[in-house]
């Protein structure tokens, strides 16, 4: 099945068949904040989740994130969680809630919790299932679910079948109402940043390419959010590599910071001028060593480290805290300085914006498994 093999016409025939039998949706979360932040005193940042949600749980308990009785203990801190909680794992709807339920509760701490789009959660709302787990699917089942695959089989439009899967699991239909955009989870998440930048410091899922290092957050974030939205018909008819949301060289997929040479640090210190930040902290390619990493003398830090067991051999949930510029990595088991920022160093130097910079597909840097 290729990317968006589903398609918006099979999407809209789910929609209507469902919708009589869809429950009560809850609120849209409140518009996007500002993706600038300053004076921040404490960030813990958590990479990809992949359906663990017990190592998810586990991870934000020994950071002080979360309290034994799964709320807010973070007080003032801004979580940031950088994408991925769906795809080859079981227990992601459970994680996606937990998020959903930390940010009012760290609003009301004076806390923040900023999560962020990964590209398995663009794949989902797009129709990409490659990755969906049977437990994912389980996750949506219910009383009616026989009744409601039955009767929608009936219903479709024959030239849609083809594009159903060979045997539609329970819950299928469910799920893909809920992550479509008036869905329990597609609309929340359609209205979630790619990027972030916090006391200078810019978290996004897959990275920062040269190609496209000229725009701000804002217009990356609004550029991604519009393919996802307004614009996702067209997005669905063009190459993928043409889109930022879906595009090698965009923030969601970029795996060059990762996987690039050290003799990319030039690139790397020419995109941090040029996004006007300290470091960049990315998920979405698994560290080696399974720990975090860091890259280019302390201006790139890896956070992915295989938290999904069974995605993952000898993966482990990890946190990255920054705090009075020291990057500190933090595992069940221990934690590790990485590196501290010197008290007077200054963001790279700005260079002009460029919102209108051309975005040029590159080699191919992904994985064969996403």
């Amino acid at each position: 099945m290729t990317r968006r093999a589903t398609g918006l016409g099979l999407a809209t025939a789910i929609a209507a068949a469902v919708s009589a039998a869809s429950t009560p949706l809850r609120s849209a979360a409140a518009a996007a904040p500002p993706c600038e932040i300053e004076k921040v005193d404490r960030i813990v940042a958590v990479g990809d989740v992949h359906g663990a949600y017990d190592r998810f749980v586990e991870i934000l308990q020994t950071a002080g994130i979360l309290d034994r009785r799964l709320r807010w203990a973070g007080g003032r801190a801004h979580l940031v969680q950088l994408g991925d909680v769906v795809d080859r794992g079981p227990d992601s709807r459970r994680a996606l809630d937990l998020v959903e339920r930390l940010q009012d509760d760290a609003r009301r701490s004076g806390g923040a919790v900023h999560a962020l789009l990964g590209n398995h959660e663009v794949m989902r709302m797009t129709g990409d299932l490659r990755y969906v787990t049977p437990g994912e699917y389980e996750a949506f089942v219910t009383s009616r679910s026989e009744d409601l695959r039955s009767d929608f089989l009936n219903r479709v439009d024959p030239l849609l079948r083809d594009q159903l899967p060979k045997e539609m699991p329970l819950g299928y239909l469910e799920m893909r109402v809920a992550f479509g955009p008036k869905g329990q989870y597609g609309e929340r998440l359609r209205k979630l940043d790619a990027v972030v930048k916090i006391n200078g410091v810019l978290f996004v899922h897959g990275g920062i390419s040269p190609d496209i290092a000229g725009m701000s957050c804002d217009v990356l974030n609004t550029a991604v959010r519009r393919e996802i939205t307004t614009d996702v018909e067209a997005a669905s008819s063009t190459p993928p590599d043409s889109s930022l949301s879906s595009g090698e060289n965009g923030p969601l997929w970029y795996r060059g910071l990762a996987q690039e040479p050290d003799a990319f640090a030039q690139s790397a210190n020419e995109i941090l001028a040029k996004q006007n930040a300290r470091a960049i902290v990315i998920a979405h390619t698994v560290t080696p060593g399974r720990r975090i990493e860091m890259r280019f003398g302390g201006k790139v830090f890896q956070i992915d480290t295989g938290m999904q067991p069974g995605y993952v051999e000898n993966g482990r949930a990890s946190a990255l805290e920054i705090k009075g510029g020291v990057f500190t990595a933090i595992y069940t088991d221990r934690r590790d300085v990485l590196f501290k920022l010197p008290a007077d160093a200054p963001k790279a130097a700005a260079l002009p914006d460029n919102p209108r910079a051309p975005f040029a597909p590159a080699a191919d840097l992904r994985s064969a498994d996403r």
